[in-house]
């Protein structure tokens, strides 16, 4: 096991058993949610130098870190993964899965240039 999504406000911990996790409505998914307002395919999970990362699939409702709705980022242990309205406390140990040293930096200047400040923000809606 690779770490776990630990339901905020109870519930059973989701075991998270392969590097890389399709998280979605869809039976089909690696972690199935099976709300109305989760997406078939709603964000990936994967694991690059030791830390999980999350990437949206586009989803309608969105995919937030810690109340910061994202397209691509690193989540570290303890932050809260948001999946539509549905939030899980991530939890895992770096170590265990191969990191050394500090995490990795975040996004550099030119990444963080490459998107308008709305859609960092999340704000502009995707057409259908």
């Amino acid at each position: 096991m690779f770490g776990q999504l630990v339901p905020v406000g109870g519930g059973d911990p989701i075991p998270m058993l392969k590097k890389q996790l399709l998280v979605g409505r869809r039976e089909s998914c690696d972690v199935v949610l099976r709300f109305g307002n989760v997406s078939a395919h709603h964000c990936k999970l994967y694991v690059q130098s030791g830390y999980w990362y999350v990437k949206d699939q586009n989803s309608r409702n969105g995919t937030k870190i810690n109340g910061v709705r994202v397209d691509e980022k690193r989540v570290d242990p303890g932050d809260i993964l948001s999946v539509a309205k549905h939030q899980y406390e991530v939890t895992y140990s770096p170590v265990d899965l191969g990191a050394v040293g500090p995490p990795p930096a975040e996004a550099s200047p030119a990444d963080i240039m490459s998107q308008s400040l709305l859609d960092r923000a999340g704000l502009n809606r995707r057409s259908l």
